[in-house]
């Protein structure tokens, strides 16, 4: 029987950084030293289900403990950013699930885009334009008052994200075979993108879980536009609109009419295209003048491993008072 490791012996923190596409942890000492990281699949409850979110997290959290060959029992704290969490539910039992999993753990559970603005910006005032599988825009000013636009799922927000790009993707393609909208090399290339032999069974991707499609068109878009194609230009250009149009809303939510605007450009859509990129500075220096590009040195999970240690010590002051 393998003995139980105590509280005292927990000496290690995880960071978690789930969202619709894919899960990284970190795993650290004491100190802050990175000690190894992984990733796994996508954790974002709402858009995998929970069996799946659960299986992804453990996944990658096994593979850095066993990196340093250590148990869940020595782990210390464990602080974790996922899509979702927004919902006091989500955060109700990814909590449980997390104390469960790590008996000696002090557990807090918040949103990913709490833990990207907190890698751009720390605790300081800073805005991030998240868009990888959704998107959203997040800030905080200097009072601590933060706002957010975006970021409420696919099926009536995520403008401008992987999953809405792709879904337009789809969109253009049916168009053109059914002579409503120009031709474009997307129409060739979309079924062996996805290795499906018809639009039937493409389909049938979609119905299983759609998160496994639209996003992963992405790429496929990204390329063409740089290749020139008209159609999938159109879409990135309008894509960069809307994308700014959430900076620009949380920019007016928090006043930032004057002021210079430090914003982090966060998520897996980022650096894929050169046309993409360009249009989205493009719209950035035409709405929001005074916004200026911040580059972000650490990762989310970084970030999230460093609020787990800080929290660990500031619970453990609070104790010794």
């Amino acid at each position: 029987m393998a003995k139980k490791i105590s509280s005292s012996e927990a000496t290690y923190f995880l960071g978690f950084d789930g969202g619709g596409t894919k899960t990284e942890c970190v795993l650290a000492d004491a100190e802050g030293h990175i000690l190894a990281r992984a990733t796994a699949g996508p954790s974002n409850p709402l858009r995998t289900g929970y069996t799946r979110a659960w299986f992804a997290l453990s996944d990658a959290a096994d593979v850095v403990l066993s990196h340093q060959k250590i148990r869940a029992g020595h782990i210390a704290g464990v602080y974790a950013g996922l899509g979702g969490a927004g919902r006091e539910g989500v955060v109700r039992r990814a909590t449980t699930f997390f104390e469960q999993a790590y008996p000696n753990a002090k557990v807090h559970v918040t949103t990913d885009l709490e833990i990207a603005l907190e890698a751009a910006f720390g605790t300081g005032a800073g805005m991030i334009l998240l868009a990888g599988t959704g998107s959203a825009a997040f800030g905080r000013d200097a009072n601590g008052r933060t706002a957010r636009a975006g970021g409420r799922g696919p099926w009536f927000s995520d403008e401008g994200s992987a999953f809405y790009i792709g879904r337009r993707a789809f969109e253009a393609v049916v168009r053109a075979e059914e002579k409503r909208g120009p031709d474009t090399a997307l129409r060739k290339r979309l079924f062996a993108w996805h290795q499906a032999r018809d639009w039937d069974s493409l389909l049938d991707q979609v119905a299983k879980n759609a998160d496994d499609v639209f996003p992963k068109t992405f790429p496929l878009v990204a390329e063409l536009a740089d290749k020139g194609d008209e159609v999938a230009r159109e879409i990135l250009s309008g894509a960069a609109v809307l994308l700014v149009e959430l900076a620009v809303s949380v920019a007016t939510q928090l006043g930032w009419h004057e002021r210079d605007i430090p914003i982090a450009k966060v998520g897996g859509v980022y650096g894929r295209s050169k046309h993409f990129d360009a249009k989205i500075q493009a719209e950035l220096s035409t709405k929001l003048p005074q916004s200026r590009n911040i580059a972000v040195k650490i990762s989310p999970a970084e970030a999230a491993v460093r609020s787990a240690i800080r929290l660990s010590q500031v619970k453990g002051n609070a104790a010794r008072i």
